[in-house]
């Protein structure tokens, strides 16, 4: 057998976004994915339709495609003016009607594109084949409540007729690192359009990567391996695994077997997150074994550019979108402008902090510049000890506004103004009158600093001459006994000032 000198990896991506509708894609049942449901007790949501009983009769959900619409409009997709819904017939467990309504030859969403962080550096382009609207399927359990093992299976239809919108691009992704940071974008674009939680433990976006590799031989032959579909992935951590394993087993696969993708090569496989291997699951149906036909209880959609215009006047500027204007226009970094972006809720509270700090006698810039500094850095870091997010801490745009507007004034000093953030979490009382209350406010009076200083010349008579020969270290000593005695409060800016302007005259 012919030797492997170079193997290049080729993936395209099915993303499953469950929609946040208040009911279901074909009934009024309650939406599984929809926040106020998500502690429904199993098999609670659901209704006549849901579990496929004789006489039911879907009728379609308008919110579920107008958010469908808003993610194709995001990728860049043409918005279909015609769009139907197919039966894909197959059995399992939790699929009631033993068949799920979806679309095949008429999706709503096609060709698309979407610019992502190259892991190689600079970006790269990863082109959307369709985004099409189907109903969820139900979910087997093999656990009692409690977690107590069970040998049968359990099924929950609750999550069963959930809008479900898949996402499928073209095999452009060509490391396991862009797939994630894909990922990571699509959930972001979801979220900011509010069509789902995105909370992927709870399943709400599944991802669904299919590999292969091109295998470049010493006789000059390029092979393909037959493609693999990974199913379920509920984590950026499972993307990254499973992708990077097939890239090794599929290596040693075909210096076994020698097989080559083709017609009904295709399989599935499993993701074990305890041995972090794949696990073989079944080989790939092919399209026509699904006996895909249009839906007979559903009239198709005719979506004119009326609606298609008002659709797209809904959209909100998106986290890419974004990144660029703090960059642009705040003069932010790349990271921090990342880091305030990467999720919905921190990016719009940054936005009101920036918002209300230009009231704070600073502009725009510097307010947007000084609300990224405390959120990212004091705000994190309590976070991360109270197990919160940042916007969750309970201190409000207002109060962080106010902290920058005494920094700005130099009425408190750094190591205060850290202070104060963390006693504005729990209090509602203003920055202003939580600083003076507490001791915090900067002593500027130039009687009462220059006593201070009287002091420690008098007391540290070696330091004084050293500072006043030049050598800047021996402030420290001076400085040191000047805010002991001031509690902290003496502005040191004004300190430094008036030793230089005493000593080194």
């Amino acid at each position: 057998m012919a030797e492997i000198v170079s193997k290049q990896l080729k993936i395209g991506m099915e993303v499953h976004v469950e929609l946040a509708t208040r009911s279901k894609m074909f009934t009024r049942s309650a939406g599984a994915a929809f926040p106020e449901n998500y502690a429904a007790e199993p098999n609670t949501l659901c209704d006549p339709l849901v579990l496929a009983l004789p006489g039911a009769l879907p009728v379609l959900n308008m919110g579920a495609i107008e958010m469908s619409m808003k993610v194709g409009m995001a990728l860049g997709c043409r918005i279909a003016d015609f769009t139907k819904w197919d039966r894909k017939n197959y059995f399992y467990p939790d699929l009631p009607k033993g068949y799920q309504i979806s679309q095949y030859d008429e999706p709503l969403c096609l060709e698309g594109e979407i610019e992502i962080p190259s892991s190689e550096g600079g970006t790269t382009r990863i082109g959307i084949t369709r985004a099409h609207l189907e109903e969820d399927t139900g979910k087997t359990g093999h656990e009692l409540p409690g977690g107590h093992p069970y040998e049968g299976s359990l099924v929950d239809y609750n999550r069963a007729g959930t809008p479900l919108l898949e996402i499928v691009t073209e095999p452009d992704f060509t490391t396991a690192e862009d797939c994630v940071t894909f990922g990571r974008e699509l959930r972001n674009i979801c979220r900011f359009l509010g069509v789902t939680e995105g909370i992927m433990q709870k399943g709400h976006m599944r991802f669904e990567p299919n590999i292969n590799l091109e295998l470049t031989l010493d006789d000059g032959r390029t092979v393909a391996t037959p493609v693999v579909e990974v199913k379920n992935l509920n984590s950026f951590r499972a993307v990254l695994g499973a992708i990077q394993h097939e890239s090794e087993r599929q290596v040693d696969a075909w210096k076994t077997d020698g097989l080559e993708m083709g017609p009904g090569m295709k399989s599935t496989r499993g993701w074990d997150d305890q041995k972090l291997v794949t696990v073989l699951q079944r080989h790939k149906e092919d399209a026509h074994d699904y006996r895909y036909f249009p839906d007979p209880d559903l009239l198709p959609v005719v979506i004119d550019e009326a609606w298609k215009q008002r659709v797209s006047g809904e959209l909100p500027e998106l986290p890419m979108i974004r990144r660029q204007r703090y960059r642009d226009t705040f003069g932010l970094s790349e990271k921090d402008a990342a880091a305030l972006t990467e999720e919905r809720d921190l990016c719009f509270f940054f936005e009101r902090c920036a918002e209300c700090a230009t009231t704070a006698d600073v502009g725009p810039e510097e307010a947007a510049q000084q609300s990224a500094k405390w959120l990212l850095n004091a705000g994190v870091r309590i976070a991360r000890e109270r197990e919160v997010e940042v916007e969750a801490l309970g201190i409000t745009p207002e109060q962080i506004a106010g902290i920058i507007g005494l920094r700005a004034s130099n009425a408190i000093g750094s190591t205060a103004g850290v202070e104060l953030f963390t006693l504005l979490c729990d209090s509602d009382e203003t920055a202003e009158a939580m600083a003076e209350t507490k001791g915090l406010l900067q002593v500027s009076d130039t009687g009462q600093l220059d006593s201070w200083i009287d002091e420690a010349v008098e007391l540290h008579p070696q330091a004084a001459e050293d500072f006043a020969a030049g050598k800047d270290a021996a402030m420290g000593r001076i400085m040191g006994h000047i805010m002991k005695v001031s509690g902290g409060q003496a502005d040191a800016k004004m300190i430094r000032e008036r030793l230089i302007e005493r000593l080194r005259s």
